[in-house]
């Protein structure tokens, strides 16, 4: 399509109709009716607090609060024990879920439908005083929303996964707490689509904070896609065909309700163990696999380490970090301290271990290749193959399918994630967690809930 004209008329159409589909779905989901979903709901939220909480307690998010001086309001920020509005909320909460790279992901939807929707539902869920079975309803239809974006989504090579799709699963779960009927949804999904943003990978890469924003603001615009349709001035045209399947890539609406009602993509999420890109993981697990093999291996013979992976993680390759960030987007980076510091947990990526000798020869000796063999694979494995090579000669070697955590590779239960949040928040806060997430699934008012959170 060439610049200022419209995408076809047909898949603006198809596009309006599958919204309308959706909109139906949105509105009619009764978690009641899928009882199976109920523990990956509780898995998924239990995650989402609780790094949402550790990000928030970073000196990053501290200033960037501080910086903002929210206005007073009914919605937490979370890990801040303050109040603000919606809006203000859905947007530092957003943030705060990705500061660290640790919120779980869907290698379906090729991104992270949780970031984008729980800060925004929980932040209307308190101001409009809900009910936990209208929170989870409004959850489990913002993330299946969003994740149904992500796969009828291919974005252009350089376009990061961060606040474009996902702006429809806020709008989703906003709209379904607000109470919109399905018209209205409808009207919200398309209108959440033409406010997407268009996110160059380069900041990621480069360690922007930018990168970060955009969850928050994704999370925004799904808030202010449903005030605008609550208040009648929004319509349905299919604009997803002309933003995601034109400015920022190719759209297929189909994907929207393929198997509708049947299948649900938060049963097929992934939770992370370590604190960097979903990219960087298997190369990462690849890497500890060699290290526990080989307990005695010094990093200082190491000669050569070679990454095997797909096209898609091979760009992460620089070994310039000069932010946390930048480190976290480093395949040579985190392969480099795995061996290293034998984890990739957030004090991996601090400035001391950045600055590591140690560390930054091995990110030097590094190379990162894209194989087909590994592209063929997609999206049901994210593989990657690490090989060693010593100084004398000797090669040591370890392949991976997917990352730990994935639904299809050594998947995360509650005991888990509960260990994971006790690394991040202290001994008991993921027991404790898990306790605040089933009561606000659970409860009369969420408020009454948020207001113990940590």
């Amino acid at each position: 399509m060439r610049q200022g004209t419209a995408p076809p008329a047909d898949l603006s159409r198809r596009t309006a109709a599958a919204l309308e589909e959706l909109g139906h779905f949105v509105t009619a989901l009764d978690p009641a009716d899928h009882p199976g979903l109920r523990e990956p709901l509780v898995r998924t939220l239990l995650d989402t607090l609780g790094v949402t909480i550790a990000g928030a307690r970073t000196p990053e998010m501290r200033a960037l609060v501080a910086a903002w001086d929210p206005p007073p309001g009914p919605a937490s920020i979370l890990g801040a024990g303050r109040r603000t509005t919606p809006e203000t909320a859905a947007y530092l909460n957003g943030v705060s879920a990705v500061a660290l790279e640790l919120d779980e992901g869907n290698k379906y939807a090729r991104g992270h439908p949780a970031s984008h929707v729980f800060p925004a539902a929980l932040a209307v869920a308190q101001a409009q005083n809900a009910t936990g079975q209208e929170l989870a309803a409004a959850l489990l239809a913002g993330y299946e929303v969003a994740s149904r974006f992500g796969r009828a989504t291919r974005l252009r090579p350089g376009v990061h996964p961060h606040g474009n799709w996902g702006t429809a699963g806020a709008a989703a779960a906003a709209s379904r707490l607000i109470g919109l009927d399905a018209r209205a949804t409808a009207a919200t999904l398309d209108v959440a689509c033409a406010t997407v943003l268009a996110t160059p990978f380069e900041a990621a890469l480069a360690g922007s904070a930018a990168r970060n924003g955009w969850v928050g603001a994704s999370n925004l615009s799904g808030l202010a896609a449903a005030r605008m349709a609550a208040a009648g001035i929004a319509g349905n045209v299919g604009l997803a065909a002309a933003t995601l399947g034109d400015v920022l890539g190719e759209f297929d609406p189909e994907g929207l309700t393929c198997g509708l009602g049947e299948r649900f993509d938060i049963e097929r999420g992934y939770f992370k163990r370590h604190a960097s890109c979903s990219y960087t993981h298997p190369p990462a697990d690849a890497m500890l696999e060699i290290l526990r093999e080989n307990p005695r291996l010094d990093p200082a013979r190491v000669r050569q380490i070679t990454v095997e992976t797909h096209g898609l993680a091979a760009p992460l390759n620089r070994t310039d970090c000069p932010t946390r960030l930048a480190a976290m987007f480093s395949i040579p980076y985190v392969v480099s301290v795995a061996l290293v510091a034998g984890g990739c947990g957030p004090e991996a990526f601090g400035d001391a271990r950045r600055a590591d000798p140690a560390v930054r020869r091995l990110m030097d000796v590094t190379r990162v290749v894209g194989t087909e063999e590994f592209d063929r694979r997609l999206p049901e494995e994210r593989a990657a193959r690490v090989t060693v090579t010593l100084d004398d000669g000797t090669t040591l070697a370890a392949e991976v399918p997917n990352p730990v955590g994935d639904a299809d590779h050594r998947p995360f239960g509650l005991g888990e994630i509960r260990e994971k949040l006790d690394r991040l928040l202290g001994r008991g806060s993921g027991a404790a967690l898990e306790a605040l997430s089933r009561q606000l699934l659970e409860c009369e008012n969420v408020n009454d809930v948020l207001e113990r959170s940590p």
